[in-house]
């Protein structure tokens, strides 16, 4: 079976909002192992979204649509569909009553347009919205299946989860389960990853293994097809113990772990507290940490000596070692790491220095940064990186450095690699 997902809405072409849901869509898709070849965008134009439908219906089993089930004008995606295919619309006495106990239950005055929101194929397969009004539907027409869902992401994402893709199951028919396992991986180009683990890539049949590359992080999604999630997940481990042989130093975590999320579960369970002196990243590694629930047992605090002075006053960094090593040095990242952890009183002090750019400073070169780790009474250990990008993306790669060296430094205080 083969899906073709086809987003609605003139907000999309004009770039107000970005298409989220074709990302969503897609990757659910590809769990219960039906294709999409092609994502379309359209306007709110009837004559373009039936040229559109046109054109899918001669590649694609199964049409996804998203947006255009409001109560407004420019919401004509289920008028325009009923004419493609040739049935009617119908109130959903089931939709309409849900409708009307939202507008009771807020207060509000219920217009007739809003009644249009009820409106479903006959004969469809309704989807309720649990989130907001407008209930999706599932039709087959012509061995082709229409599925409308809103263009929301609150209301579209639940919906797809828990409505359509049992109905899509009980189309396929298909009783075999996919299983994915996503392995994250810092420090470590897709290029460079790729080149790797080719004799892996190369051989690869059930499961497979497919590289990405995010803004985050490299990942490898290791995906399996069998009887049950258990034997999925069997046919996955010998080949993620081959992959974790080759490059396990760079793997940081797996399917919904972050840098940031694997730090703060690392610094939690152990009971270690942490605090941060960060100069050319100035509260990135905190902001970073701090979007952790549960931080706030660890994270003591911090501070952000920008200049050289305030290093001086504020953590009572000798200026001496200054002098001498200047301000982007290993020496500099260990004395703030080491000065924070006493000055906060905590088991860790993280410590970030370096020329973010876009001139040198301190005579080192753009994109030279380092970052130091101070842990109990043990000596300090510091990471030199040479970063290339813009300076904003310096300094936020250099914050995301930083939770990857301290969590490879964790996960050897806790005895694991």
């Amino acid at each position: 079976m083969k899906a073709e997902i086809i987003a609605v809405g003139s907000e999309l072409l004009l770039g107000q909002i970005t298409n989220t849901n074709a990302t969503f869509i897609s990757s659910k898709l590809a769990e219960i192992g039906i294709d999409v070849y092609y994502q379309t965008v359209v306007g709110d134009n009837p004559t373009r979204l039936d040229e559109v439908i046109t054109i899918a219906r001669q590649r694609a089993d199964v049409l996804i649509f998203t947006g255009g089930l409001g109560p407004t004008k420019d919401d004509m995606t289920k008028e325009t569909i009923v004419k493609h295919i040739g049935t009617t619309l119908v109130s959903d006495d089931e939709a309409l009553r849900y409708i009307e106990q939202y507008f009771e239950r807020s207060g509000r005055v219920m217009t007739d347009n809003n009644k249009k929101q009820a409106l479903v194929f006959k004969g469809a397969h309704v989807l309720p919205n649990s989130k907001g009004m407008a209930p999706g539907m599932a039709v087959e027409k012509e061995g082709i299946r229409y599925i409308l869902l809103p263009g929301p992401p609150h209301e579209m994402e639940p919906m797809f989860t828990d409505e359509a893709i049992p109905y899509l199951l009980g189309a396929t028919g298909n009783k075999e389960v996919i299983t994915s396992r996503v392995l994250k991986f810092y420090g470590i180009g897709e290029a460079e990853l790729e080149y790797r683990i080719q004799a892996i890539l190369e051989k690869q049949t059930n499961p497979t293994v497919a590289p990405l590359a995010t803004a985050d992080a490299v990942t490898l999604r290791l995906t399996a097809k069998a009887q049950s999630a258990d034997e999925a997940l069997e046919l996955i481990a010998p080949v993620e113990k081959e992959i974790r042989a080759i490059v396990g130093e760079f793997i940081f975590g797996i399917d919904d772990d972050s840098l940031s999320s694997k730090a703060a579960e690392q610094l939690i369970c152990n009971g270690w507290t942490i605090a941060a002196a960060e100069s050319l990243t100035a509260g990135l590694f905190m902001a970073e940490l701090a979007s952790e629930p549960g931080i706030g047992s660890s994270l003591a605090g911090g501070v952000v000596v920008y200049n050289e002075q305030m290093k001086v006053t504020q953590l009572d960094l000798d200026s001496a070692l200054l002098d001498e090593f200047g301000v982007v040095s290993e020496e500099c990242a260990a004395a703030l790491a080491v000065c924070v952890k006493r000055k906060f009183g905590t088991d860790i002090g993280i410590g970030l220095t370096g020329a973010a750019g876009p001139s040198p400073h301190d005579g080192e070169p753009v994109g030279t940064v380092w970052i130091g780790i101070s842990f109990k009474d043990e000596e300090p250990k510091t990471y030199k990186l040479f970063l290339s990008g813009s300076r904003n993306a310096n300094r936020l790669r250099a914050a995301r450095f930083a939770l990857y060296y301290l969590v490879q430094y964790l996960s050897e205080k806790e005895g694991r690699i």
